[in-house]
Formats: C-alpha cells, structure tokens, sequence
C-alpha cells in the first residue's frame, strides 16, 4: 500500500522544497548594505508633508470585490460554454443536467448581487 501511496510524499517534498529554496537564494543574494536612499519613503517621488496616513472609504473596496466576483463569473462560465457545446448526446436526446448546473451557478451569484444592491453596497455617495 506504501508504494502506491509514494509519489503524494514525492510531490509533498517537491512543493516544501522549491519554495524554501527561492526564499533561501533572495535571503543570500540581497544586498546587506541599503544606503540612505533606500531606507527613505518614496512617495511619487515627493517627501511626503503632514500625515500620510489617509483613509479610503470601504465602498471602494467592496466595489472591487464585486467585479471580481462577476469576472469570475465570466472565467467559469467560458470554459463551461466551450465544454458543453452541443448539449445533445450522441443517441439524439437532449441531456439538460448542464443547463440546470448553470443556472444553479448564475442564481447563486445573482443572489449575491440581489443582496448587495439591498444592503445599499452599490450606491455610490
């Protein structure tokens, strides 16, 4: 039973390994020494004047974690179009279990969206 359970142990060494030895050769490789230059803030170029703590609004935020929501949408959707084609079978009968899965998936994510637009998340004030 090992054996055949072997390469999981392989492909666990593997995926430690190549990290811990990119981590370990940017450690050995950097530079010791970062003059006054580059210890300095950099702000376009510009010292910064009073306080450079500044607060954005959260909605922005959540804008963005609604578009990446929808493109997601989008990236999941595409394959699954490509793979499911010709939703007939071979025999002539339509199978209709893609359809459903896809409109299993496009209601959750339109549920979302109902939910936000409720919760006033994508007014913009």
């Amino acid at each position: 039973m090992l054996p055949e359970w072997s390469f999981i142990g392989v492909f666990l060494v593997i995926a430690l390994t190549f990290p811990v030895l990119g981590l370990l050769t940017a450690w050995l490789l950097r530079p010791k020494r970062p003059g006054t230059i580059k210890k300095s803030t950099y702000e376009c170029g510009l010292e910064t004047v009073g306080e450079t703590w500044v607060q954005f609004k959260v909605q922005y935020y959540i804008y963005a974690l609604i578009f990446v929501i929808f493109d997601i949408e989008i990236a999941f959707l595409l394959p699954w179009a490509v793979a499911h084609a010709g939703i007939s079978s071979a025999g002539g009968v339509i199978n209709l279990l893609p359809l459903f899965e896809v409109f299993i998936f496009v209601a959750i994510l339109l549920s979302g969206l109902v939910y936000a637009w409720r919760k006033g998340v994508l007014e913009w004030i």
